[in-house]
């Protein structure tokens, strides 16, 4: 039976570039691999079809050779299939191919840049980020404040200087994978890749392990670390601590510790941004003549605020400047304040009739209560028509 077009068999037109190839193979791979067609029995010699074609046209003067000659070039000994010679002598060929195919497919997610790569990264690891909860209070948060906090973490083994082997010498690569973390084992036409069981994929073992980190390079240990809080933080805000993480294992890079914080509510002030707000009782008559109430700032200081004659409750009344700065620059907020008119309590007989008195005396000096009750009346009567 005679061959199919190589490039019919990958789909793809004879002008396509190598990557419009490498696509389409993969695409054709991915859907006529055996293992996604088990009730298909022509799967396996589809999917070896493929890898043919893939082998050749991939090679950039098999390629030229087969565009000039077709199927031709690779019999009879011509010579535009160079060294490597024909593909299709058998199950040992296709799977000497099938091996660099399986580099093609899963070198992007096993790590790439050839096949060293992944057993060479794997030596050295990262150490894991931390987080830390630090609570400061709103009079900090205004100001900015360094607090030392101490982080319970894996830190570099200073007995081997984090290589896990005895006197710090370097680790010796693994004899069974070759430094690579994994091995391969042929399965049939399958080339089949594991995690090497040797050196657990780390790719260099440990002769002589470390006693006091037992060959992980690192130890357990709390540190004591100072950091700055800068004015205007709020609940939320996040600290990044660059390599103040877990250590790294056989000298890999520290992480990162990542500081969130939460300011605590005050017994005075709320916060709104960068602004701050409380209310502020005053008493009936210095609502009703007008006055001055001392109110608090943030900062510890005292400010005089001058009360209008005649405020109600919920008149708010702001000092510019006075509220919590932002962040990073940008400006401060501002404190509002809201007057709480208190009605007094526990009146003697005097006081109960001298406010007997008042009220005979201040029937129009009551322009909500007028108003609100001149509403009800005009609801009520018409409600009654």
């Amino acid at each position: 039976m005679a061959k199919r077009d190589y490039y019919e068999v990958l789909g793809a037109s004879r002008g396509a570039s190598a990557e419009e190839l490498k696509k389409a193979y993969r695409q054709k791979a991915k859907e006529l691999h055996p293992d996604r067609n088990s009730d298909n029995p022509n799967a396996e010699a589809q999917f070896k079809e493929v890898n043919e074609a893939y082998d050749v046209l991939k090679d950039p003067d098999r390629k030229a050779a087969y565009d000039r000659y077709g199927h031709a070039a690779f019999e009879g000994g011509m010579g535009g299939g160079g060294a490597r010679g024909g593909f299709g002598g058998g199950n040992a060929d296709f799977a000497s191919a099938f091996s660099d195919v399986f580099e093609d497919l899963f070198g992007d997610f096993m790590g790439g840049g050839g096949r060293g790569g992944a057993g060479a990264r794997s030596r050295a690891q990262r150490g894991s980020d931390l987080r830390y909860n630090l609570r400061v209070s709103l009079e900090e948060a205004f100001k900015g404040v360094q607090k030392t906090i101490n982080v319970p973490a894996s830190t570099a083994c200073e007995a081997c200087h984090g290589t896990g082997a005895e006197g710090g010498a370097e680790p010796v690569t693994c004899p069974t994978c070759s430094g690579l973390g994994k091995v391969r084992a042929q399965q049939g036409f399958f080339t089949v890749e594991r995690t090497c069981p040797t050196c657990n994929g780390m790719g260099q073992m440990v002769k002589n392990p470390c006693k006091v980190c037992a060959g992980a390079g690192r130890v357990e240990k709390d540190r004591a670390l100072s950091v700055n809080i800068p004015a205007g933080v709020e609940t939320g805000t996040r600290i990044r601590l660059a390599g103040e993480g877990e250590a790294g294992l056989r000298g890999g890079p520290s992480g990162d510790l990542y500081i969130f914080i939460e300011v605590r509510d005050h017994s005075i002030f709320q916060r709104d941004g960068v602004h701050l707000f409380f209310r502020v009782p005053v008493p009936m008559t210095t609502a009703a003549m007008g006055g001055e109430v001392e109110v608090p700032t943030i900062d510890g200081g005292r400010s005089r605020v001058k009360v209008p004659a005649g405020s109600q409750t919920g008149k708010q009344m702001r000092l510019r400047g006075k509220g919590m700065p932002a962040l990073r620059g940008g400006g401060v907020g501002d404190l509002l304040i809201e007057l709480v008119v208190e009605t007094p309590v526990n009146l003697t007989a005097r006081q109960k009739e001298l406010l007997r008195e008042f009220e005979k005396l201040s029937e129009e000096n009551n322009p909500e209560a007028s108003s609100f009750f001149s509403k009800v009346k005009n609801f009520w009567d018409g409600m009654k028509n």
